[in-house]
C-alpha cells in the first residue's frame, strides 16, 4: 500500500507541474493536512465513547452473555469454532461494534478473533473457512446505527445527519447476503474438488 500511495504523489507532482498547478496542489496539500486533523478530532470523541462502552461491557461480563445469545445464530456461519470460546467471544464483540457502525472499533476486535481462530484451528499458512467468514462479515457488516458516518455528516453541519440510516440497512444488509452466499459457494466448491 505504501507505493501506491508513493505513486500517487509522484504523479500528482508531475501532472500539476506538466499543467501549470504546482501552487493548487500545494494549497490542497495544505487544506487537506488541516481539514484531516480537524476530522480525527471530532470523530475522537464518538469512537472513544463506543469503545468505551464495549470495554465496559467486556468486564461487566455482558459480553459473555452476548455470546450466548449470538453464538447459535453466528454458529452457523462459524460451524468449525468452539461456540463457548475466546475467538467466539471476539466474534461477538467485533458484530455488536459493527452494528453500532464503529468500523475503528471493531478493526482492533476483528484481529484478536483472527488471533484466536488461527490459534484455536491451528492454521499457518492457509487461512481456513472461518478466517475466511470472519473477513466477510467484518467487511460487508451490517450497521444498525452507523454512528462514525453521522458524526461526520453531523461534523459538517447536516441539518439531518441520520437520514441516510434506512439506506445504510438496505445496502449492508445486501452486502453481506452476498459476500456470505460467496463463501458457502467457494466452501462447496472447494469441498468437491477435495472429494474428487
Amino acid at each position: 500500500m505504501s507505493y501506491v500511495i508513493f505513486v500517487i504523489i509522484c504523479l500528482s507532482f508531475i501532472f500539476s507541474s506538466v499543467t501549470g498547478k504546482m501552487s493548487e496542489l500545494s494549497i490542497a496539500a495544505l487544506t487537506s493536512c488541516r481539514d484531516a486533523v480537524t476530522l480525527c478530532i471530532s470523530l475522537c470523541g464518538t469512537i472513544c465513547l463506543w469503545s468505551g462502552v464495549m470495554k465496559v461491557a467486556e468486564r461487566s461480563g455482558a459480553v459473555k452473555k452476548l455470546s450466548c445469545i449470538f453464538a447459535k445464530p453466528l454458529g452457523l456461519l462459524f460451524p468449525g469454532i468452539d461456540k463457548k470460546g475466546i475467538a467466539m467471544q471476539y466474534i461477538v464483540m467485533n458484530f455488536i461494534s459493527n452494528l453500532l457502525g464503529l468500523g475503528n472499533a471493531s478493526t482492533p476486535l476483528g484481529i484478536k478473533a483472527m488471533q484466536e481462530l488461527k490459534s484455536e484451528q491451528k492454521a499457518e499458512k492457509t487461512a481456513t473457512r472461518d478466517m475466511i467468514m470472519l473477513v466477510v462479515m467484518n467487511t460487508a457488516s451490517v450497521q444498525f446505527f452507523p454512528s462514525t458516518i453521522v458524526a461526520l455528516r453531523a461534523s459538517y453541519a447536516s441539518a439531518t445527519p441520520a437520514d441516510i440510516v434506512p439506506c445504510v440497512w438496505v445496502v449492508s444488509l445486501i452486502a453481506l447476503g452476498v459476500s456470505v452466499t460467496a463463501v458457502f459457494a467457494a466452501d462447496g466448491i472447494s469441498s468437491r474438488r477435495k472429494k474428487k
